[in-house]
């Protein structure tokens, strides 16, 4: 969907353990952060999507996470729409915010996703996981499961999900398959990670800020194979926010440096038996169209590395590569720092961490900051347009949602 929307203000908590802190407490700091970093009082928004994917899970608290949020911060009267949409969330809340704006219906807007996984139990972090599939659909995961497996040729492990997010079983075998189909190595993994580790470290807000190396990525314990504990994204608390504000608001308040939203795309998958038919290339080239632009002209991306493997397939499907090549895209240098295509100079979800509808909004903010020339330590030279790509759930053998949004800096 083309967009004419501008960011005004960006805010985000560090990422990580947060036992001693509330989700009100969380989302508050990320939104008083983006309406300071706008110069703006909260009075003047007129509409809020809140995302959050697991409080009703984790926290017990259902239905009305945004209002509870926005109430304990004196904001009141404005829609509140809560947004739920499994690790998309927090992606989908800043795109529906951004068509409201370009519809014209809105003229400041907050865009918030906040979680909370930490807790004294465990299992209630697992249960919110495993819940991100179809449950109705007979065989469930197993049923998922042995669609991979038969896609991979490779065979289901006897703990599924035991001390562990099912998710990484999929992961296993989607990785296994891509292995045996175009080459990519436990080595190449192991490079992902390493690289991410390194922007993970020149990130303070980052969850994770020691630099690895290959060699100790592959030497960290096993999660499943091929997957090393340091190839799989944690599970963390936090919350980022974006002041949303249309053109005519931009030009009123003199917006310095702006970046504009150019498209962003919301999508679910259509036919999750065939491999080609992939929700990730949909939203992308979608925001392509939209924007009037192609992969060579980006600058840089924030995309959703759930695990290390996951991102050298995310190469693959957003068209960064060609299929099948996405392992010589991170053996080249490329998605690194000072490398033509940065890749998650945020350290990612691998380094920053995961806190599921936190995610979103939080790639949104680190292109801003690439953009706007603020990202200090990890600053990449000539940023111009930026692409954000989160995926959330599992239906078949696919994403249930993926959004793909595309930011430019004007002037």
């Amino acid at each position: 969907m083309k967009m004419n929307a501008y960011i005004a203000g960006i805010g985000m908590t560090s990422f990580g353990n947060h036992l001693d802190k509330t989700l009100k407490a969380l989302a508050g700091e990320a939104i008083q952060a983006a309406l300071d970093d706008a110069g703006m009082d909260k009075s003047l928004l007129q509409a809020a999507w809140m995302a959050n994917a697991a409080a009703s899970v984790v926290q017990g608290q259902v239905m009305i996470p945004g209002e509870v949020v926005l109430r304990s911060m004196g904001i009141g009267r404005i829609p509140v729409i809560n947004v739920e949409n499994a690790c998309a969330s927090g992606a989908t809340a800043f795109q529906q915010a951004c068509a409201m704006v370009s519809a014209g219906l809105y003229d400041v807007v907050l865009a918030c996703g906040s979680e909370k996984l930490f807790h004294e139990d465990r299992v209630r972090a697992m249960g919110a996981f495993a819940g991100a599939i179809d449950v109705e659909e007979e065989g469930g995961t197993l049923k998922i499961l042995e669609m991979l497996s038969l896609a991979a040729k490779e065979p289901i492990a006897t703990d599924v999900g035991v001390n562990r997010s099912v998710f990484m079983d999929i992961y296993s075998l989607m990785t296994r398959k891509h292995m045996k189909k175009y080459g990519s190595t436990k080595e190449h993994f192991a490079m992902v990670s390493a690289k991410n580790s390194f922007h993970g470290s020149l990130n303070p807000l980052a969850q994770f800020q020691k630099v690895l190396t290959v060699e100790e990525v592959l030497a960290s314990r096993t999660i499943i194979e091929p997957l090393t504990l340091t190839m799989c994204s944690p599970i963390g608390d936090g919350a980022a926010a974006v002041i949303l504000v249309s053109e005519r608001k931009a030009r009123e308040l003199g917006l310095r440096n702006p970046v504009r939203v150019m498209a962003s795309a919301l999508a679910t998958g259509w036919d999750w038996e065939h491999e080609n038919d992939n929700v990730g290339t949909l939203a992308s080239d979608l925001a392509y169209e939209a924007a009037g632009i192609g992969p060579q002209d980006i600058s840089c991306v924030e995309l959703h590395d759930a695990s290390a493997p996951s991102e050298i397939m995310a190469y693959e499907y957003l068209g960064l590569c060609r299929p099948g090549e996405g392992a010589k895209l991170i053996e080249s240098g490329a998605t690194r720092i000072g490398g033509r295509l940065p890749v998650n100079t945020s350290g990612g979800l691998l380094r920053k961490g995961h806190p599921i509808a936190a995610t979103g909004c939080a790639q949104i903010v680190e292109l801003t900051k690439q953009l706007q020339g603020r990202a200090e330590r990890r600053q990449i030279e000539h940023a111009r347009i930026g692409m954000a790509h989160n995926a959330g759930g599992l239906i078949g053998m696919d994403a249930a949602s993926t959004v793909v949004t595309i930011l430019r800096r004007e002037g």
